[in-house]
């Protein structure tokens, strides 16, 4: 089966490369037909983007929103000189753990020097993207991904390590509960160019089989 076309834009129809995925990978199939259409997550980017992906890292959805509840209530705008003007202290006054407000202060150092620029990252490829965001303190694969998914919108970005991928394609494989890491990211290798049209298929997945609206 030809893979057509590959100018495709994520947030807008995606029913061709869902069918060419569906195709390769049975576990995409069942998914895509309990869910019939992925929800793609799309969020603004710059310093307020990555700024909720790194509140994000290694909590619950729960926890992340009550976080980001507090730092939206508590500070006047999320920006460099708001962060910086907060500071630690306060930071973490607003739920953010230790190494969580030293990443965001130092990426808004970053940003407010002139640095970096979030807004440039369009110009660069994938794997450049990706580099550059992974120069900063606290930004891994992951946290990358994240944000070249969500707020670029690109389509073939995969998110290493990610439990609720595993969890949703461990589910649709009919395994015995997760599939490792290892073994997705392995398998996502077969997905490009969409690894990351992948990626949103089985977060809708797996927002389905606990019931809930996907964010």
């Amino acid at each position: 089966m030809p893979d057509g076309d590959r100018r495709i834009d994520v947030f807008g129809d995606v029913s061709a490369p869902c069918r060419t995925l569906a195709w390769r990978d049975p576990a995409l199939k069942v998914a895509l037909k309990a869910i019939g259409r992925p929800h793609i997550r799309r969020r603004p980017g710059g310093f307020e983007g990555l700024f909720r992906i790194i509140v994000e890292q290694q909590v619950s959805v729960p926890s992340a929103q009550a976080i980001l509840a507090r730092c939206n209530a508590g500070l006047p705008d999320v920006s460099p000189e708001a962060v910086l003007e907060t500071g630690e202290a306060g930071l973490k006054g607003l739920g953010l753990s230790t190494p969580k407000a030293r990443y965001i202060l130092a990426l808004a150092e970053r940003v407010r020097a002139g640095e970096l620029s979030l807004e440039d990252l369009g110009a660069h490829d994938d794997e450049r993207a990706s580099s550059v965001l992974q120069a900063l303190k606290g930004v891994g694969p992951w946290t990358a991904g994240i944000y070249l998914l969500f707020c670029e919108g690109r389509l073939d970005i995969w998110p290493p390590g990610d439990v609720a991928l595993q969890a949703a394609y461990g589910a649709a494989a009919g395994l015995d509960g997760k599939i490792e890491a290892r073994l997705l990211d392995e398998a996502a290798l077969g997905w490009a160019p969409w690894r990351g049209l992948a990626a949103h298929i089985l977060w809708t997945y797996y927002a389905h089989l606990r019931g809930r609206q996907p964010i």
